[in-house]
Formats: structure tokens, C-alpha cells, sequence
């Protein structure tokens, strides 16, 4: 019954610890900032060719991101639109992506950098 006890006094105290850590890494993602030219030299070309409406090196860039995860602020579906940062050398689209919102898609409100597929963002302040 003890060794119960304290195996539920863990686990409450594990999922306070996760909501915590969950909570701060939601404000880290939305409340990071990132000056346009401290971004790597392929993402400053992608935002400018978001900017003048491409052209675009993949199929996908321009298609609407969902943002299932939840890691951005919550949108209309259609208002995020996806942009692959090309890598030196790279043999496929890797994980550097612009996530950028607003209508018309080359005057977006708002513009976020990943370099981990989707897991962080940082708000892009030009």
C-alpha cells in the first residue's frame, strides 16, 4: 500500500511538472523573436521569395500548414501557408521551414522560423 502511495505521489507530481515545462514551452514558441538577418542566408531568400510570390524550388512550398499541433497561434484554417529553407547539399526538404499567415500570401501579417520540423518556432521580426 506504501509502495502505491508514493507511486501515485510521483506520477501527480511528474504531471505537474510536465504541465509546467508544457506551459513555459508554449510561451517560449509563440514569444520567441528572431531578426530577419540573423536567420541562415536560404531562409532570408525564402521570406524574400514569399514576399514577391516565388518562384518556389518544391511542389509544396505555398500549400496550407495545418498547425495540428497547435504550435502557433490559433488561425482559420488557410491562414498559415508553408515555405521549405533550403539546406546546402541536402537531398530532400529537410526540416527548415517559414510558416507564414495573413491573405494576400506575399503581404503576410506574420512570418516564424523552424529548423526542427515543426517542433519550435520563432517569430520572425523583419
Amino acid at each position: 500500500m506504501a509502495a502505491t502511495a508514493t507511486l501515485t505521489a510521483a506520477l501527480l507530481g511528474a504531471n505537474a511538472a510536465f504541465a509546467r515545462d508544457n506551459a513555459s514551452t508554449t510561451r517560449e514558441r509563440w514569444g520567441d523573436t528572431v531578426a530577419l538577418q540573423a536567420l541562415p542566408a536560404e531562409a532570408q531568400t525564402t521570406y524574400q521569395r514569399v514576399l514577391s510570390g516565388g518562384p518556389f524550388p518544391y511542389e509544396k512550398d505555398g500549400t496550407v500548414f495545418g498547425n495540428r499541433e497547435r504550435q502557433l497561434p490559433a488561425k482559420a484554417r488557410g491562414y498559415y501557408r508553408e515555405y521549405t529553407v533550403q539546406k546546402p547539399k541536402a537531398r530532400n526538404r529537410g526540416a527548415r521551414r517559414l510558416v507564414c499567415g495573413g491573405e494576400p500570401p506575399t503581404k503576410p501579417d506574420v512570418c516564424y522560423y523552424t529548423d526542427d520540423h515543426y517542433v519550435s518556432f520563432s517569430k520572425i521580426t523583419p
